[in-house]
């Protein structure tokens, strides 16, 4: 019931930085770069708080020396993209796009690696990579290319950043030390577009949620959660968010459930699931 209730609340989380981020991007409340500084900001102090608590509890080794400029990097090109994105496409249609090009990135890196597939692996990967054509091919209600191809460079990025943080001895305090390192990279984002930067407080209080709760906070609960979960376990049940995304758009922003989202995300995590499942019988 723990495992269970850990990995419940950190897939919410995913899935609401989504929302957020639209919440606050589709009535302009803030600009994209302010949202991305805001987030990392606020991720980067929350995820400081967990690991200096842990630390004095001596659960939890320091933060320097952990992490790397280059993790960080991938993160701030993924939450930037992110963000831009979402100024362009919906949340539903964002996060089929984000989960799809995390998986095929990931994939083809063990295929650079040497790798090699069984045949479900292919099948679920060729028909992924169909239901993402099929989604952003120009036509009616085909999302905006330029905010598709910001949504695919940002999976991409965090499929990196998700490879390169595989082999972290100690993630939690990785990804804290990776935060407050993208810290930077964000404020010098905010200063090149200060010339379109406007603020509320609405707009901040969102990007302050999705920075330490949905970012900080959840990734914390993820980490609690895989302890109880097999490396099977893990992967399937993130093929919820997008669903989750969706349902939320749909509920909250108002969002339209259009056929095409609807045919298409059941085709992209149905060939997630496929190669995903197919990989774990390796």
């Amino acid at each position: 019931m723990r495992t269970a209730g850990l990995t419940a609340a950190a897939l919410i989380g995913f899935a609401a930085n989504s929302l957020l981020c639209r919440m606050a991007l589709r009535p302009r409340l803030l600009d994209a770069a302010t949202f991305t500084s805001i987030r990392i900001v606020s991720g980067a102090v929350a995820l400081l708080v967990v690991v200096s608590v842990g630390a004095a509890r001596r659960t939890a080794p320091p933060v320097a020396g952990a992490g790397s400029w280059s993790s960080a990097a991938a993160l701030f090109v993924y939450a930037a993209a992110f963000s831009f994105a979402y100024l362009r496409i919906g949340a539903g249609a964002g996060a089929l796009l984000l989960f799809g090009a995390v998986q095929a990135t990931m994939l083809a890196w063990a295929l650079r690696e040497g790798a090699r597939l069984r045949w479900p692996e292919w099948a679920g990967l060729l028909v992924a990579v169909g239901g993402l054509v099929a989604l952003v091919r120009p036509g009616l209600s085909a999302p905006d290319p330029a905010g598709a191809a910001l949504m695919i460079a940002a999976g991409v990025a965090w499929g990196a950043y998700s490879l390169r943080g595989r082999g972290a001895r100690r993630p939690l305090v990785a990804t804290a030390s990776n935060f407050a390192r993208a810290v930077p990279l964000a404020l010098a984002l905010s200063l090149a577009c200060i010339g379109s930067m406007h603020v509320s407080r609405r707009g901040a209080v969102l990007a302050v949620a999705s920075g330490a709760l949905s970012s900080g906070v959840a990734y914390s609960l993820w980490y609690a959660a895989l302890g109880g979960l097999t490396a099977t376990q893990a992967a399937v049940v993130q093929l919820s968010v997008p669903v989750l995304v969706a349902s939320g758009g749909v509920v909250l922003l108002g969002e339209a459930l259009t056929p095409r989202l609807v045919v298409c995300g059941v085709i992209i995590l149905g060939g997630v699931a496929l190669a995903v499942l197919g990989r774990k019988r390796l």
